[in-house]
């Protein structure tokens, strides 16, 4: 794959850092289709969404990815702010974007997100009809993770009650109040993991924390006060309306966040399909996409048509 071509677009006036991937040399000509890939919380744009947009390219799609507001190299202060709204706006604004370039067609443009993107991509497809397809790859709901953690059965609402009383406090500290410190999710290495540290964190700090996907410019870290935002925050209530687009979410058998895609795909309505790749955790869904890609390729072939 030849590098892509570093592009900017706006998003409520903050400039986002982007990658355009044109098509590979050689592959099958998809009429100007183009997919938006859409990086997971605390991530960047030359992680998962590029090895996505490796397979989708060499299958002829044309990609975009860039990272979010707030993070990597693109605009927004405060730093590291998780805000599903923006993401949102965010991806809407990465289609108007396609809409305005020559060499993509408006009418061909579908949306992949992974991790939380797998809640932001299905959010902004509800609303914004310029979507005609819609996948995910190890998709969360950042909200409902923040309520019940990644257990189905298990509530978080007491961590979560300690989370926004430092979210408080974090947004105090604009007008002098103590300064709160910011969340690192992971660990630096893995050697300093803690005891019992459980094992869908340690799927991801073997991704983010090692030199597999390790990169200066992810650094796992996320203000207290994205919890207030992210709270009460649900990506998948009204999925129905994606209908009657597609909606394709891929998920691994050993995946701890295999639920999230099933509840989903049983709320959404047709078209629409749960793929399961055999073997995969939610962090292999990152890297090891040959599977997940190809389906996705295959996927938006029938889709943006």
């Amino acid at each position: 794959m030849s590098s892509p071509q570093k592009v900017t677009f706006l998003a409520r006036n903050w400039k986002l850092a982007g990658h355009f991937y044109p098509p590979a040399p050689g592959s099958p000509n998809r009429s100007g289709a183009a997919v938006i890939i859409c990086h997971p919380w605390t991530s960047i744009k030359e992680q998962s969404p590029a090895n996505y947009a490796r397979v989708l390219t060499q299958a002829g799609f044309t990609c975009l990815t860039y990272d979010a507001a707030y993070q990597g190299e693109s605009e927004g202060e405060p730093r590291d702010l998780e805000d599903p709204y923006q993401r949102v706006e965010d991806i809407k604004c990465a289609v108007t974007y396609l809409v305005s370039r020559q060499d993509v067609n408006s009418d061909k443009i579908g949306v992949l997100g992974i991790c939380a993107s797998g809640g932001y991509a299905p959010f902004a497809t509800q609303t914004d009809l310029r979507i005609k397809a819609c996948a995910t790859s190890a998709a969360v709901c950042v909200g409902t993770m923040s309520r019940r953690g990644y257990d189905k059965d298990s509530s978080n609402l007491e961590i979560l009650k300690t989370q926004l009383e430092a979210a408080g406090k974090d947004r105090n500290s604009d007008v002098g109040g103590e300064k709160v410190p910011i969340v690192h999710m992971l660990p630096p290495k893995p050697e300093d993991a803690p005891e019992g540290f459980p094992d869908s964190f340690r799927d991801l700090m073997n991704y983010y924390r090692t030199p597999r996907a390790h990169h200066p410019r992810a650094t796992n870290t996320c203000l207290p006060r994205s919890w207030d935002i992210m709270g009460n925050f649900d990506a998948f209530a009204h999925i129905d309306m994606i209908s009657p687009r597609p909606l394709l979410m891929i998920t691994g058998t050993k995946a701890a966040t295999k639920w999230y895609s099933e509840d989903a795909v049983e709320k959404a309505k047709q078209p629409k399909e749960l793929y399961v790749v055999d073997g995969l955790t939610h962090a292999d869904l990152y890297d090891h996409v040959d599977e997940a890609g190809a389906k996705c390729a295959e996927f938006f072939a029938k889709s943006l048509v």
